[in-house]
């Protein structure tokens, strides 16, 4: 199987992907679309901040107390999940939403936070470096993560699927992609499976989904493949243009990282997931979110309190 280089987008795909992003702007104003700028303030929860947490076992927890706001790792490219609005810079989605309730638990007010974009391919360096407290990006769990960071929750369970233009006909799945052009993100759980399970794909990494769905929409690749809870987004912006196809063929549960010392911080993201479920935060904030894109909830999965080690 033949990978680009993660990130390099020649000259003609940066152009290329400025269209997709007006088009992603201006493509929902057909009756019955979702919202353009994603959800409306006044349908968001209102999160009680906890004045009197203390995490004095936290190191991380610590050095957000001096600073006086958190850094979060998060995704600017993921309608509905983790989006930041190119001309005023705030980011908004349901991944954003658990980052702003994680916030409030852990004693910040949420509209302190300073989010930071980060690659897939950067998370772990990300976290292990400091550069960020905590990493909310559609992040999934696996083992072989946990060797390099913590993860609480999982707070959503999300699965692969494909992303391909709405006049396809000939893909439903991942076995009628040999021999295909496919795109997906550098260092994604998405982009490993594709390389083991399919090895007949030509497949085709970059840094962010957007560029994905350029090449996708200029016909330079026959399929984007990552989570269904990011296609389903795309593919609401441009109804016309995008369609996710198939069944999910993977289990994505999306955790919050955190450095991989500090089980204070993860235990207590942990009590904060389940508080926010339990109060109703969760779900208003994945209807006014996520919710828009049209894909229903499923239940949170029960959270991992795996030991620290």
């Amino acid at each position: 199987m033949r990978a680009t280089s993660a990130g390099r987008v020649p000259y003609r795909g940066r152009t290329l992907t400025a269209l997709v992003l007006v088009l992603l702007a201006v493509g929902c104003g057909k009756p019955g679309s979702p919202p353009v700028k994603g959800p409306r303030p006044d349908a968001l929860p209102h999160y009680q901040v906890d004045k009197s947490f203390r995490l004095p076992g936290s190191v991380t927890w610590a050095r957000a107390e001096r600073r006086g706001y958190l850094v979060v790792g998060a995704k600017e490219d993921q309608p509905y999940m983790g989006e930041k609005d190119p001309a005023t810079g705030v980011y908004s989605g349901f991944d954003i939403e658990i980052a702003r309730m994680m916030s409030a638990f852990l004693g910040f007010d949420p509209k302190t936070i300073r989010f930071r974009t980060i690659a897939s391919a950067n998370r772990e360096t990300a976290l292990q470096n400091g550069q960020v407290d905590f990493y909310v990006g559609t992040y999934t769990i696996n083992d072989n993560r946990k060797k390099l960071v913590g993860f609480a929750g999982p707070y959503y369970l999300g699965g692969q699927s494909l992303l391909v233009r709405a006049t396809e006909t000939d893909i439903h799945g991942p076995r009628d992609l040999d021999g295909k052009r496919v795109c997906s993100a550098a260092g994604s759980t998405s982009y490993q499976r594709m390389q083991h399970d399919y090895p007949r794909v030509e497949l085709v990494g970059y840094d962010t989904y957007s560029v994905c769905v350029d090449n996708l929409l200029t016909f330079q690749v026959a399929a984007v493949t990552t989570d269904d809870t990011i296609l389903q987004g795309y593919a609401a912006k441009v109804p016309d243009e995008l369609k996710v196809v198939g069944e999910p063929f993977s289990k994505e549960p999306y955790g919050i990282g955190v450095h991989r010392s500090d089980n204070a911080l993860r235990f207590a993201l942990d009590d904060a997931i389940a508080a926010n479920e339990k109060n109703g935060n969760w779900q208003k904030a994945y209807d006014a979110t996520l919710g828009l894109s049209g894909r229903k909830a499923t239940p949170p999965p029960p959270i991992d309190r795996y030991p620290a080690s």
